[in-house]
């Protein structure tokens, strides 16, 4: 895991939020769903959304953890001012 890795799912999960909610403006339910998309993000980034992720994910939570909050933290944030 990488603070560049973080970043980079962030701003990712805010452009794919604005294609989904079909709007770039500011607002709660944008941020929301940014918010979402960083974790599902930062999931799939560290190999959890695969078949077995319960037993997978359970061995590779240090990992998955700090990767899924801190890129929906980022895509949270990146909403509100983008």
């Amino acid at each position: 895991m990488s603070i560049q890795k973080i970043f980079a799912l962030g701003i990712a999960a805010n452009e794919l939020s604005k294609k989904i909610t079909r709007s770039s403006k500011r607002s709660v339910g944008r941020t929301a769903v940014a918010s979402g998309t960083g974790a599902v993000l930062g999931m799939a980034a560290a190999g959890t959304l695969a078949a077995g992720a319960v037993a997978l994910g359970t061995a590779t939570a240090p990992i998955t953890v700090p990767l899924a909050v801190g890129s929906a933290l980022v895509a949270g944030i990146a909403s509100l001012f983008d």
